[in-house]
């Protein structure tokens, strides 16, 4: 039998803030978390885009170091993110290793920072100096390190999801621990993802020319999704994570429901690595309606993509206008963060809700001027009050990788 699954806890470190406050204060006053990109020492020189989404607040973490000792920095965010919904979400600690809570998290890469001293250590230490790599480096650095860290700090021993498909990495997350829940294999998932700062993942998109260099001196005017002056992506980081739970199981222990997973919608465009697929992206966005057995004008607001690269947003336009038309208010969140890479689903799921909540849609920041390819959409330009009852969070992702999830308000789920 099919199960109802709802979020019941929510927590985001992005580059706008980390407190929900904060956040919302972000999108409603747009504020853009892109700063000047940090110099490393090693590649900055070498890179054309000065710009990158920061998570420039400190965060006291109180981690203990028997756990900090196989953390990363990409870890960090995703414990104290874990950490934050499990306290919201008022599970009880024996739920949380009995084996019915799972886990679906990831990052792009692992923790980049800790790859780079490893292999700086392979190729240019002394034979002798060998041993100066530590016993837990591949802890930190291994691609799955967000998921192990997080059962590992809160002793959680159901099953483990460790999404690592770029850009839908966290969408992936909620997609798969909605099925989880869904479909009766677990009663709950802790869902989400995390990436961290370093001008490696900056590096490959500016090679791969993808990446904004227009505005360097202006950081806040970049990225700008459907803007025809937009010029690429802008990287960025933070973390974020969502409780999902069977609905009467929540209803019944009287958990706060902030919203309901009505569908997702996971597919590949079966074809070229790098662009992105009119006719992939399409498919997507009605699976997902299929399954949530929603018609389209029933959408009352999207998520897009939207990375402010010169294709990828004409061919999402496209999509959307041929699924949705000009009905639904679109809006595209990077603007505000830049790429969060592995963690834009899960970040712009979060900030989705913060919207339903309060009743405001955020606009796209920096869009002027609407590029003609992307004008069949109905653009928010500026901040609207406006009810939303349904969302869909679309994401895309390198290797043809396709997400759509579509969320029901909290305060109409009964």
């Amino acid at each position: 039998m099919k199960r109802r699954v709802v979020i019941t806890a929510c927590s985001a470190i992005t580059p706008i803030g980390y407190e929900k406050n904060e956040i919302i204060d972000s999108l409603k006053t747009g504020r853009s978390g892109v700063r000047p990109l940090r110099d490393d020492g090693l590649l900055t020189k070498h890179i054309h885009s000065r710009v990158f989404g920061t998570v420039d607040y400190p965060i006291d973490y109180g981690f203990a170091r028997q756990y900090r000792k196989t953390m990363g920095p990409v870890s960090y965010y995703a414990c104290q993110v874990a950490k934050d919904v499990l306290e919201r979400s008022g599970l009880a600690g024996e739920f949380i290793t009995s084996g019915r809570l799972g886990v679906a998290f990831g990052s792009t890469h692992g923790s980049p920072t800790v790859q780079r001293e490893i292999y700086h250590t392979f190729f240019n230490a002394l034979e002798e100096k060998f041993s100066s790599i530590g016993a837990v480096d591949y802890l930190r650095s291994m691609v799955h390190t967000t998921a192990v860290n997080i059962t590992r700090m809160f002793g959680i021993t159901g099953r483990i999801i460790a999404s690592s498909t770029a850009c839908t990495t966290s969408s992936q997350s909620i997609g798969y621990g909605y099925e989880m829940v869904k479909f009766g294999m677990q009663d709950a998932m802790l869902c989400g993802g995390a990436d961290e700062y370093d001008t490696t993942t900056v590096a490959v998109f500016d090679n791969l020319l993808a990446c904004s260099v227009g505005y360097n001196d202006a950081p806040n005017l970049t990225p700008r999704p459907f803007d025809a002056g937009r010029d690429g992506l802008v990287v960025g980081e933070g973390g974020g994570a969502v409780i999902l739970e069977e609905y009467e199981s929540a209803k019944r222990r009287g958990a706060v429901i902030l919203g309901e997973i009505l569908g997702f919608a996971c597919n590949n465009n079966g074809g070229d690595m790098i662009l992105p697929n009119l006719d992939g992206i399409t498919a997507t966005l009605r699976i997902a309606l299929a399954d949530a057995g929603l018609a389209p004008e029933e959408v009352d607001f999207i998520s897009a993509h939207a990375t402010a690269t010169k294709m990828g947003d004409v061919i999402e336009a496209q999509a959307i206008g041929a699924v949705y038309g000009d009905r639904p208010h679109v809006t595209g969140l990077k603007s505000y963060m830049g790429h969060t890479m592995g963690t834009c689903g899960v970040i712009e799921t979060i900030l989705t809700l913060y919207m339903m909540e309060q009743g405001f849609i955020a606009p796209t920041l920096n869009l002027v001027n609407v590029d003609e390819r992307c004008g069949m959409l109905r653009h928010t330009r500026e901040l609207t009050e406006a009810e939303i009852r349904i969302a869909a969070i679309q994401n895309f992702a390198f290797g043809g990788v396709n997400t759509c999830l579509l969320v029901k308000n909290g305060r109409f789920v009964d």
